[in-house]
């Protein structure tokens, strides 16, 4: 028997950078798998459970987020028209002084939400508190990748308390939540600190996931400071000897693409935070061209305001272009940023993804009838350049239908706004002497 057919629907795969659009197949669907991709009509109906009607939809893989810091919706709107330093010292930091545990179990609810209303159905999450995320991530039905957000002045209590949940929750909710290590930054964890991690992860088997050369300026400071790039802090430390999320590298010189590139490391990208902070052009087709796997991400709500991953490949493609050149980021190179290669920095590439016999059944129906792709010469380029959140209609994770004809099926909305709602006014509360760290690049 197979328990669900996805019947008569356009699917989109990406294969070595080259998009294959198979017109009226159907995806068969046995337990939390892909089981076949077959022509629409040649799998009997009644050898399957549940038939899903996806005529006039494109099935494309979920989207995989590779760094957020998802509960952090619930200070959205808080840090706008500022400079890094200022977001990070008398915006960011004060306010999450003002965490408490259950803020983030209702926080992450309502980021997932969001996200599985725009299509992603899978994300690497840095952040505090993260025991209440995973529990939030079992109930919504989502795929995560979780660490448990430390600092070099937590010392070894910080690394012991990140190592017990990443040993507590890996393989937690069905397989469907991984965790990681997860120091915040060189320029908050000395290298002693990052080395002493670094083999922690090593010992449990987890990777790191981590912020590094966030900014040209970073690195400069770095270099005035200590002799080193921050990706050669990370692989002084041993950072980059096992599996590795270094989130934006925006200032990463040469040598530092070339240390990643021998590393394996994966490299998350936020465009929209980048432009919003005045962050500058992350290299992304450098860092391709030398074989380093890029992934998209949003970072956190505080600096992009949605954790639309739709938004984030068009301005990925769009920076690039005016960057580079026209020709750059290609519309194949970007949905294979967006699926393929955002599963390779996830850390599951033969997972998640894609939609092949053999692939977790983790994907979404988009609705390209609006008129805002008509006529609809190109569905590839629609996707990129036109398509909005709200036209993905269907989203399932491990063969678990989450959202149904825009219905959230895991997660009770009015439930969860009520919830945050109660707390806005702490929430908001700002003393910058209460900071939990201080921004110095």
């Amino acid at each position: 028997m197979i328990d669900l057919l996805v019947r008569d629907c356009r699917v989109l795969q990406s294969e070595r950078g080259a998009l294959r659009l198979l017109e009226r197949h159907d995806v068969a669907i046995r337990g939390e798998r892909i089981e076949a991709l077959e022509p629409a009509g040649r799998v009997d109906p009644g050898r399957c459970r549940e038939v899903l009607d996806a005529r006039g939809m494109l099935a494309m893989p979920g989207l995989v987020n590779c760094h957020a810091h998802v509960p952090m919706v619930i200070f959205r709107g808080l840090a706008e028209d500022v400079d890094l330093e200022t977001w990070f010292n008398e915006y960011m930091w004060p306010l999450e002084s003002n965490l408490e545990a259950d803020d983030v179990f209702w926080g992450m609810q309502l980021g997932l939400a969001e996200m599985i209303e725009s299509g992603c159905t899978a994300v690497a999450d840095h952040y505090f508190y993260m025991d209440e995320a995973a529990a939030a991530v079992e109930k919504a039905g989502m795929r995560a990748a979780l660490g448990w957000a430390i600092f070099g002045s937590d010392g070894e209590a910080g690394i012991e308390r990140g190592a017990r949940f990443a040993e507590r929750y890996h393989g937690a909710a069905g397989g469907r939540i991984q965790t990681w290590m997860a120091p915040h930054a060189p320029y908050t964890c000395d290298e002693d600190f990052l080395r002493r991690t670094a083999a922690r992860a090593r010992e449990l088997g987890a990777g790191v996931h981590i912020h590094a050369a966030e900014t040209v300026e970073q690195t400069r400071a770095s270099v005035e400071r200590t002799g080193l790039t921050p990706i050669e802090q990370l692989e002084r430390a041993g950072v980059l000897d096992g599996p590795c999320i270094v989130a934006h590298a925006c200032g990463a010189t040469e040598k530092d693409i070339d240390i990643l590139a021998r590393s394996g490391a994966g490299v998350a990208h936020a465009p929209k935070t980048y432009l919003k902070l005045a962050m500058g052009a992350a290299p992304v087709c450098a860092l391709r061209a030398a074989g380093v796997p890029v992934g998209l991400a949003t970072d956190g709500a505080v600096s992009n305001n949605t954790l639309d991953l739709f938004e984030s490949m068009r301005l990925m493609a769009m920076v690039q272009k005016h960057t580079h050149g026209s020709v750059a980021c290609t519309l194949a190179e970007t949905l294979c940023i967006a699926t393929r290669e955002s599963a390779r920095v996830y850390g599951l590439p033969d997972a998640i993804g894609h939609l092949a016999p053999g692939f977790a059944a983790d994907l979404i129906l988009v609705d390209l009838s609006g008129v805002h792709h008509q006529p609809l010469h190109s569905p590839a380029a629609s996707l990129v350049y036109s398509a909005r959140s709200s036209d993905v209609q269907t989203v399932m994770v491990a063969g678990k239908i989450l959202m149904r004809d825009r219905e959230l099926l895991t997660l009770d909305k009015a439930e969860i706004v009520e919830h945050v709602s109660r707390a806005t006014e702490r929430l908001a509360r700002r003393v910058p002497q209460a900071r939990i760290q201080l921004y110095r690049p």
